[in-house]
């Protein structure tokens, strides 16, 4: 290897975070063009894990160091939400045994994903969301989340539990989600209220207030929701449902049942 070449590819080793994925476009932007790409990969010191994304040659790459070139170098406004943040924040303490876990993913209305990072085996199912939940324009409730290297932009507790309620409403396990809810014990006020003005699913803020009054929470009572415009008319988010009058919305009954059964 030349000593251009090779003064070049160390100098690019020490801005790359280890265990991460480089794409072509931000490669060019350090001034590593295709030629000198193809020689990197004869000399096995990258290795191509999809069309333009990289990895080195002797290192492993998760999914959150995919995430990771996505947010960084594709400046792309994907995070990691609901209960994939949950659980990174400790929320959540087991996974399903004897199958591969689920990474949630969350990006702005038609915001796709790279055809590299959908092609690629993490070793996970990825459920990415493109949704229109909060306003676009604002990244509230967003946190970093950091890893040995490098960090990830990731949902906090307060908007992940409402990312999870968005998805009851697309298949999603209420009940699961109930659990979920009623370990929010220590959320923050001022961010639930700036969610909740920010949030586009009259049905998601419903619900989250059912769950949240359900539960019993103490942060509700600092609360100001005159501000929330929670719309009007019914919403029925389960057929043959319980309808909870104050919010108008119709939960399963066996959410009801769930709870009698622990009072027992």
């Amino acid at each position: 290897m030349g000593r251009q070449i090779s003064s070049k590819l160390n100098q690019l080793l020490k801005i790359w975070p280890a265990q991460t994925v480089a794409v072509h476009s931000w490669l060019r932007q350090q001034d590593i063009y295709r030629q000198l790409v193809d020689a990197y990969r004869k000399g096995s010191w990258l290795k191509r894990i999809g069309q333009g994304a990289f990895v080195r040659f002797d290192e492993k790459v998760d999914w959150t160091g995919a995430l990771y070139a996505l947010q960084e170098q594709m400046k792309l406004p994907i995070h990691a939400g609901g209960k994939t943040a949950l659980y990174l924040k400790g929320y959540v303490h087991f996974l399903p045994m004897g199958k591969r876990p689920a990474v949630y993913l969350f990006g702005v209305h038609d915001t796709k994903l790279p055809a590299w990072f959908k092609k690629h085996d993490w070793g996970v199912n990825i459920r990415y969301a493109m949704t229109k939940l909060f306003h676009s324009s604002t990244d509230c409730g967003l946190t970093t989340h950091d890893l040995k290297s490098y960090s990830i932009n990731i949902s906090t507790p307060e908007r992940a539990i409402m990312e999870v309620l968005h998805l009851v409403l697309h298949g999603h396990s209420f009940e699961e989600a109930g659990l979920l809810m009623e370990g929010m014990t220590t959320l923050r006020p001022r961010l639930v209220q700036d969610l909740l003005e920010g949030c586009n699913s009259i049905k998601v803020k419903r619900l989250f207030m059912f769950m949240a009054m359900h539960y019993n929470h103490s942060w509700i009572n600092k609360l100001d929701l005159s501000k929330v415009d929670f719309g009007k008319g019914k919403r029925l988010i389960a057929k043959g449902g319980r309808f909870d009058k104050q919010y108008q919305i119709t939960v399963p009954e066996s959410f009801y049942e769930g709870e009698e059964q622990r009072e027992e």
